[in-house]
């Protein structure tokens, strides 16, 4: 079993999507949804026009990145341009705020619909890591973090949360660039170096070994743990249940 050393490690930062909330898959059926109600009525001879693969389009190009980037980078994956357009823009409108808008849309009626639950292995490992003095951070490109942790009753088990309207307000770049986690580490007030990042997407996982940070887990939801350990992470589990925690951390560090 795979160990978190919390002589060697004081914080922990979690991504939210997938890793903290069982939201990934909402997200994916709202991409889906999205594109491919754009896609509908093109050319069915035309490649570019091809319905969205929920699974190796989402894992390969809008999962855990900002939403316009992810609309930007799956058009482009196809060959497609659209205009930027203004955040004014109507969802469903042919630019990228206006397909960004559409996905938010739909991604916002299915969790009032269903609402949002906490994976119940990061409920566990969450508490066992606060009751032996470590610190812990959430993070998410989604300007939505805030409602979906409040939602799913897991606020209180966090010190920092770094979100969507952060990135814009600071003008910080998306993953897989280590920005947002380096925001949550300066709040915390701990280096990269002493804390260990857990995310669930690609880029996150790349972002987590850009930034330095001194453990990069992934959890591997989806069968992609090949592509995740070969992006940097350091373990890679399916469930975070399969990890253990030793010590506490000294008091000097919290």
């Amino acid at each position: 079993m795979s160990t978190i050393d919390l002589i060697r490690i004081n914080t922990v930062i979690f991504d939210t999507d997938g890793v903290v909330t069982d939201t990934a898959r909402v997200h994916a059926a709202a991409w889906k949804h999205m594109f491919d109600t754009f896609m509908r009525g093109r050319s069915e001879s035309d490649d570019r026009w091809a319905p969205f693969d929920i699974r190796e389009d989402y894992l390969s190009f809008v999962d855990g990145r900002p939403r316009l980037d992810g609309v930007r980078t799956f058009l482009a994956s196809r060959g497609i341009t659209l205009p930027e357009g203004e955040p004014s823009d109507p969802p469903g409108a042919p630019t990228v705020h206006g397909l960004g808008m559409a996905k938010d849309h739909f991604f916002l009626r299915q969790v009032e619909r269903d609402g949002v639950s906490a994976f119940p292995s990061t409920v566990l490992l969450l508490h066992d890591l606060r009751h032996r003095g470590c610190r812990t951070g959430v993070v998410s490109a989604s300007c939505h973090c805030r409602q979906m942790v409040l939602a799913a009753g897991v606020m209180h088990l966090f010190d920092v949360l770094v979100d969507g309207n952060d990135m814009a307000r600071r003008k910080l770049p998306g993953k897989p660039d280590p920005a947002l986690f380096l925001e949550a580490a300066a709040r915390l007030g701990v280096p990269p170096g002493k804390t260990a990042i857990i995310e669930d997407a690609l880029p996150g996982v790349e972002a987590g070994r850009r930034g330095g940070f001194g453990l990069v887990i992934a959890v591997d939801r989806t069968g992609q743990g090949g592509a995740l350990a070969e992006r940097g992470a350091d373990i890679v589990v399916t469930d975070l249940a399969e990890l253990a925690i030793s010590g506490h951390v000294p008091a000097g560090a919290r």
